[in-house]
């Protein structure tokens, strides 16, 4: 996983503004997988803030140009990314497409939405990177269409191992616009949290999947 100090840190500062990402290591969230977290983040929430919204679809832009050059097609991972992903093909005047986890059961049962030519070469817009297997799964399928997948943009990663075993197991170059060591930073740095809750953070993602809030 790849990413920019300062950018890390300017995203860090406009997430936490806006409460796209909320620290509470005194009382968990508890995820869709079971897991007990002290942080949530919903990266959807930038595409409500307009001047955070274009800083975003700006930096995701150049970043793709400067890691991978000009794609072909810019791919959205459904649901959380659609939006960002239309936002950054726009800015680059590229055509869009969206992948679904699945393939639809009724219908033209397409998985992904929107026109692709064999052999195109196409990046991927991620919002949010967890363990990676949801993200993944979107370059099984744009490969499975015979497409060329250069690599993955995302907004944040939660920065797991496993994510990073996923990623390089899959060969795919993953760049994040925010990481979890430097929102960490920076949420202590304004004062969000505590150094005593920066520690909590930190114990969870060594571990997350054992983690325990008591």
């Amino acid at each position: 996983m790849i990413f920019n100090k300062e950018t890390a840190k300017k995203t860090a500062e406009v997430l936490l503004q806006i409460n796209a990402i909320k620290l509470q290591p005194n009382d968990p969230f508890t995820w869709a997988s079971g897991w007990k977290s002290p942080i949530y983040c919903d990266n959807r929430i930038v595409l409500s803030y307009p001047q955070i919204r274009n800083y975003v679809r700006e930096t995701m832009a150049k970043h793709i140009e400067e890691y991978y050059g000009k794609p072909d097609v810019i791919a959205g991972v459904a649901t959380g990314a659609i939006g960002i992903g239309a936002l950054v093909a726009e800015y680059l005047n590229l055509p869009f497409i969206y992948v679904r986890p699945e393939a639809k059961k009724h219908g033209r049962q397409n998985q992904i939405e929107g026109y692709i030519e064999k052999g195109q070469n196409v990046v991927v817009v991620e919002d949010l990177i967890s363990t990676g297997k949801s993200s993944l799964n979107a370059v099984k399928a744009l490969h499975e269409a015979d497409v060329t997948v250069k690599g993955m943009v995302g907004i944040f990663s939660y920065g797991f191992e496993i994510s990073k075993e996923n990623f390089e197991k899959a060969n795919v170059e993953l760049h994040t616009l925010g990481n979890y060591e430097t929102l960490l930073e920076q949420a202590l740095d304004t004062n969000y949290i505590t150094a005593k809750q920066q520690d909590i953070l930190a114990q969870w993602n060594a571990n997350p999947s054992e983690w325990n809030a008591n």
